[in-house]
């Protein structure tokens, strides 16, 4: 029959080089009720702030199924691993739906694989190609994630300092240890799985139901170059897999994804001033400077990050305003911290161009789609 497959052709072509072949596309999927009492508990936990763990598990427990039965159709039709692995949410009246889809790949010839040890990895097949071609073997597709409000009653004493200009600690520190809960789990969840490395990770913040989960997804992979200290504590990495052959190629070696968040306060007597400022034309210089100092101070977090685990460099860094409203704001920054590491090599001394050519989407849509409304409960869409 013929193979029915996500793959481009610049994938297959990717991975034909590194000896694989096209399988079928796979698809692994769960739907859940959050339940009433479910609802209450997580109404109660948002006064407080922070993680709701029970949003946390219900949301990972019906992930990890869908990925299971993915992984399970993968294996009936003998695959040796599967591509391009992504985890979804999708909402279905008052139920959400887990959706897990990748593309099957095969051994290009030779005996069939021993399908118990099948992989799985985030990356398509160019980026797996990269992975691969840097001495990279990917394990399994792995995630962390974490349910978190900003809270009511956790920003009690937050609303009293927000009074006044100046960073919001209760708001930052709760908010930091937040995000990087997501970093910490799936870095264990590739550690379980005997990976020294999570590779091509990407962090996602969606609303759910009055709160935000944030996701970060990846490759548990390994690679026997790698110092023996990264089987304890795996590198984490957000560079693209193009870019970490580039920065390896180098003589370096990303160590570790690095984080860091500011909130700061416009406070009340500076936002009563910009609000009349606002009406003249002009800088209004209360809000450059509360927005300078965040980002100076999601910087100077990066930083200490990266020194914490002797990186020579941070790349890739990327910064994000979220508006709280009422003259909060959170700065969020995020990078990857490199190391030299003369051992680390690529296999070939070039990229292919088939590994960095980007596909053109052929498919354009005008037709409105429904999408979740955030400021609702779940199943409820707007055009």
């Amino acid at each position: 029959m013929a193979i029915i497959t996500g793959l481009s052709g610049n994938e297959l072509y990717c991975l034909k080089e590194k000896g694989y072949a096209p399988g079928n596309l796979v698809i692994g999927n769960s739907v859940f009720a959050l339940g009433f009492a479910g609802g209450i508990v997580s109404g109660l936990k948002t006064l407080g702030g922070g993680e709701v763990h029970q949003i946390t598990e219900i949301v990972r427990e019906g992930r990890s199924l869908a990925y299971l039965r993915m992984i399970e159709e993968a294996r009936r039709h003998v695959g040796v691993g599967v591509t391009g692995v992504t985890s979804q949410l999708i909402f279905h009246s008052a139920n959400i739906e887990y959706l897990s889809i990748g593309s099957a790949v095969h051994v290009a010839a030779g005996d069939p694989p021993n399908t118990d040890h099948l992989w799985s990895t985030s990356a398509n097949g160019q980026e797996l190609y990269c992975q691969v071609d840097c001495g990279f073997e990917p394990l399994q597709f792995v995630f962390g994630n974490v349910a978190y409000s900003i809270g009511v009653g956790g920003g009690i004493k937050g609303a009293f300092r927000s009074l006044k200009s100046g960073e919001v600690v209760e708001y930052s520190n709760m908010l930091n240890h937040t995000r990087h809960l997501a970093l910490e789990r799936i870095s264990q969840e590739a550690k379980a799985v005997g990976a020294n490395a999570v590779l091509g990770i990407k962090t996602e913040i969606s609303p759910i139901s009055g709160m935000q989960e944030m996701l970060m997804t990846g490759t548990a992979s390994h690679n026997a170059d790698l110092p023996a200290i990264y089987s304890e504590t795996p590198i984490t990495s957000d560079l693209t897999n193009e870019e970490m052959w580039n920065v390896i190629h180098s003589g370096y070696c990303p160590i570790k994804l690095v984080l860091g968040v500011s909130v700061f306060s416009l406070g009340f007597a500076g936002g009563v001033k910009a609000m009349f400022k606002s009406f003249v034309r002009g800088e209004i210089k209360e809000l450059t400077y509360l927005i300078y100092q965040a980002r100076v101070r999601a910087l100077a977090m990066i930083a200490e990050d990266a020194q914490s685990v002797n990186a020579d460099d941070v790349v890739g860094v990327k910064t994000y305003v979220y508006d709280f409203g009422g003259g909060v704001i959170e700065l969020l920054a995020i990078g990857t911290a490199i190391k030299k590491f003369p051992n680390m090599r690529v296999r070939n001394n070039q990229l292919i161009p088939q590994a960095i050519i980007r596909d053109v989407d052929t498919f354009t849509n005008k037709v409105p789609l429904l999408v979740p409304n955030p400021n609702q409960p779940f199943g409820s869409y707007d055009v």
